[in-house]
């Protein structure tokens, strides 16, 4: 195994390229790298994009243009955690338009069907308080949400 890590691959139909520049919009620290396109011969016309390499967040993707075979769900989710409620809003916002749908707990998908949860990077310390009333009441607030708020998660956890 190289030193870089992983690289996760993400099957979309056709859209690989468009979701690349979506993603690559969002996040700090991002890019487009490498463009491959389906050869002479291959299951999609010639110089149709097959893949696009990018990274997003500091983090090495491949947006692969596989048909329609597979779908997202949230058996796999990406997690963002945010250092104040500004972050929560926008990626919650961003990642919500234009087709996207927000869901429980934080939970969200994109326009593409990827699921995110944004978090307060906060939360795991929240909900896994050692006192068991703490973490229950956080844990509670944080179940009756759809976009998290960190002001009411705190609340919550303190007992107000």
């Amino acid at each position: 195994m190289t030193t870089d890590g992983f690289t996760t691959c993400l099957w979309f139909d056709s859209q690989a390229e468009e979701a690349a520049d979506y993603y690559v919009s969002i996040f700090k620290n991002s890019s487009i790298g490498h463009v491959a396109r389906y050869p002479e011969g291959a299951p999609r016309p010639a110089g149709t994009v097959l893949t696009v390499e990018f990274t997003a967040n500091g983090h090495k993707f491949v947006a692969l243009n596989g048909g329609p075979e597979f779908t997202f769900n949230e058996a796999i989710s990406f997690q963002i955690f945010c250092a104040d409620q500004e972050e929560i809003d926008y990626y919650w916002t961003r990642l919500t338009e234009n087709g996207g749908e927000p869901g429980p707990c934080g939970w969200l998908k994109d326009k593409y069907g990827v699921s995110w949860q944004v978090v307060p990077d906060r939360l795991p310390d929240l909900i896994g308080d050692p006192d068991p009333e703490r973490a229950s009441r956080a844990t509670r607030s944080m179940l009756s949400m759809g976009k998290l708020d960190i002001a009411e998660l705190e609340k919550a956890h303190a007992g107000e």
